[in-house]
This record gives C-alpha cells, structure tokens and sequence, in this order.
C-alpha cells in the first residue's frame, strides 16, 4: 500500500474495505508515522490489529489544525459511524477534562472523564493529562487560584460539621481557603471560582507574559530547577490554551472532507506527483471576438476555493484572439512576481485548454524560472519546472502532462476528475464574469 501522499501532521484517518466499509477510525500526531506503523512491523500486532491490517483495503485522511482538533474530530467521526474496530470508543471511553464545579455553592476544580449535565463547567478534552495535573498542582500551591481539594460535600446551608472540617490536613496548614468554616465567605470563594473559569477559558495572556519573564530571569541567575519548572508550567498552559477550529461536525460535512482528501491523493497518483496537490493554482482566458481580453487565476487549497487568492488578468501584449500568447503573457506574469518577491509556489498549476495552451504555458514558466535558457518551443518540457503544470481540454476532458505524449483519460467517476472539473469551471467563471464586467463598462456611457 502507497502511504506516501499522507503528510507528517495531526489529523485523523479512517482505514476502509475493499467494498468501502469504514473498519476503524483513528487520530495521529503524525498522521504518515501512525498510519504507516499499522504495516511496518506486522509480526508484533495483536490478533485486533491483525485482523484489521489484513482487511484493509484504502485509507482516507483529514488533516487538522492541531491534535485535539483531531480528537474531537474522531470523537464524531466514531460516534456517529460507530467503526467495528473502535471497541475503545464504543465502550464510551475518553480523554479527560477539567469540571469546575459551579453548580456547589463552593465549587471544586477536578479531572475526569464524564460531562453530566449538573450545572458544571467543563474544559477540555486534554489528550496528554500529565501537563495538566501538574499545572493544577502548581496553581494550588502558588494560591493562584484556591479551591478547596477536598471530596467533601456541604453547603451554605448545611454546613460541613466542624468535627468533621477539623480532620482535614489542608484545614490546618492552611494550604484551603476553608469555606467549610467560613474563613472565607461564599461570594469571595466564588469569585475565586470565576477567576479560574476564566483563565480556563483562555483569558490568561498576563500569566504567559509573567512566567516567560521568570523564566529567564530564573536562567539567569543559574536557578535551573526553577526555570525548568516555569517551562514545564508554560508548556502545559499552552497545550490548555490551544485553539480548536469550531466546525460542526455532522455525516455530510465529514464526506465532504473525506472527499476532498481523497479527491487530492487521486489525483496525486494520476499525475505522479512526488507531493499532493494541496495548493493548485488553475487560469482561463475570456474575449468576446478578440476583444476585451482577460484572464483569471482561482485559487484552491486543500481542494476548497481561496477566493482572497483569486487574481484578475487584463490582456496587455497580445492583439486580437491568440488565446496561446494570452495564456503565456498571464501565467509569466503570475510567477514571475511570485519568484521575484520569493512567495510559496503552488503544487500544481492546471491550464484550461489543449496542448497549445499548455505549451505555451510552460514556456513562459520555463522563462521565469531561467530567464537566461532561451528555449525554442518545446524545450521547456525537458527542464526540470518549480511545480507541476497540466492542462485539462474541455472536449473529452483530457489532462496533458509536458513530459507526456499521451492524454490522461481519468475515469469519470474518478475524484480527481470531479476535483479539476470543479477548479476548472471555477476559473471559466471567473473569467467570464471579469469579461462580462468590462464589456459593460466600456459601453456605459
């Protein structure tokens, strides 16, 4: 099985049958590293993951903006297509999360692994548990925010026996405001109790700010015990602190993301690319007779529009209908800015048209990349170019390669085929819609 399309980054894969059956759903830190283990060592797998491996007919991605995006995202994917192989998940099992409780006239801050609906507040859910234990240990003995640690249950109104409070360690060391004795009275215990409902909401920029401060000064000063603690401490704090893409998740917007990813990885092995085509950058040209010629280059990432991407193009070297030299002027223009300000390159650039289009394409590729080449027609396709460029002609909707003689004819059920089609009508429409608005404007009075 080909992994290589699958990048080193977060995200969650779901592993399918040769019929299309979802056999398991799993997260990764690193999706290529996890997904490749299931097939490097096979002698060490369990009787599970061996029966699992040897059903496995394709493997489909999504990547995620960060670990626990994709744990959240996995949590849906799995219990809503409850997965054969997800005996884990099915047994209702999860990772951990913070519940301040402030349903108690004195709240608690604790781990675990149930969310109730009992007027508690809860944060999470953390993949890695240990930076958080610590972290709350610190923010206790440092009385940052000092709820009592205690189990105990007890109200304003039936107060805790004070025989009872009594027996308490934190009660003597003082190390607990002890509201259960009224040391502290129930609006100040509860502000405490607000203070960290908003630092867990992520309201703790001055905290950040603080601790990078100490950390050097404790470096310093040759204080490396103190100094490591505050890394540990901010390395914790910023796992808490880290964003989740809000999406929400449902059955239609998940095959919509699976789609796209395969749709990419499709055409990746259509076009043997040596990376998937995540950024593809495609142009079309629009005149009415040979006037008012433009161009337009769309934009998609990860198989979805960048429409802040989109570029507009009005043609202004080339007379009348040349759609090749048109071509050329716009795609020349396009990376000779991109190269001369040193920005990112797409990974593919798809040209509407035939062989002539892409032809000429290439060329003016080849001439901004090597300025010096001199190239004659054809020449270009035997430089090595920044990027795959491929062109899709409309009439058997055929991609041409430079390097290739013959068409590529994909399947028309084919993913890759449905996702250039759709980049393709995208710039079409684009352009016409440009050309469209400066023949209106030019007969405007």
């Amino acid at each position: 099985m080909d992994l290589s399309a699958i990048p080193h980054s977060p995200g969650v894969y779901l592993m399918k049958d040769r019929s299309g059956h979802i056999l398991y759903v799993g997260k990764a830190r690193n999706l290529a590293k996890r997904v490749g283990s299931y097939f490097a060592h096979r002698s060490g797998h369990t009787a599970k993951i061996a029966a699992l491996v040897a059903s496995i007919h394709h493997v489909d991605y999504l990547p995620a903006e960060s670990e626990r995006e994709a744990l959240i995202l996995e949590q849906g994917l799995i219990r809503r297509l409850q997965p054969y192989y997800n005996a884990m998940w099915k047994d209702d099992k999860s990772y951990p999360y913070l519940k301040l409780t402030m349903g108690e006239d004195f709240p608690r801050l604790y781990l675990t692994r149930k969310v109730v609906k009992d007027g508690s507040k809860y944060f999470g859910p953390y993949p890695n548990v240990t930076p958080i234990r610590r972290l709350l240990r610190y923010l206790w003995k440092q009385h940052m925010f000092p709820l009592r640690p205690c189990r105990y249950e007890f109200s304003e109104k039936d107060p805790l026996p004070l025989a009872k409070a009594k027996q308490c360690l934190y009660y003597h060391t003082k190390e607990c405001p002890a509201p259960c004795v009224a040391r502290v009275s129930k609006n100040d215990y509860r502000q405490i109790a607000k203070d960290a409902e908003l630092f867990l909401r992520g309201r703790f920029k001055p905290l950040l700010k603080t601790w990078r401060h100490e950390m050097k000064e404790a470096s310093a000063a040759q204080n490396y015990e103190r100094a490591g603690q505050l890394r540990d401490n901010l390395e914790a704090l910023e796992h808490m602190s880290e964003r989740v893409t809000v999406r929400k998740i449902d059955l239609a917007d998940v095959t919509d993301r699976v789609d796209r990813s395969r749709a990419i990885t499709d055409l990746q092995k259509a076009l043997d690319l040596k990376r998937p085509p995540v950024r593809i950058e495609c142009f079309d040209i629009s005149h009415f007779q040979g006037t008012e010629t433009v161009a337009s280059m769309v934009a998609f990432e990860r198989g979805e529009p960048k429409k802040e991407d989109y570029r507009k193009f009005k043609i202004k070297t080339v007379q009348g209908i040349d759609d090749f030299a048109s071509m050329a002027e716009v795609v020349g223009r396009r990376y000779r800015r991109l190269l001369a300000e040193k920005k990112p390159l797409p990974d593919l650039v798809l040209i509407d048209g035939g062989k002539g289009q892409l032809s000429a394409a290439v060329n003016a590729i080849v001439s901004a990349w090597k300025p010096s080449s001199g190239l004659g027609p054809d020449e270009g396709k035997r430089i090595a170019l920044p990027f795959c460029i491929a062109a899709l002609a409309k009439r058997e909707e055929e991609l041409f390669l430079p390097d290739r003689e013959q068409a590529i004819l994909l399947p028309k059920d084919s993913p890759a085929l449905h996702l250039v089609q759709y980049v393709r009508d995208e710039a079409h429409r684009f352009a016409i819609t440009f050309h469209r608005q400066r023949r209106t404007k030019k007969f405007l009075p």
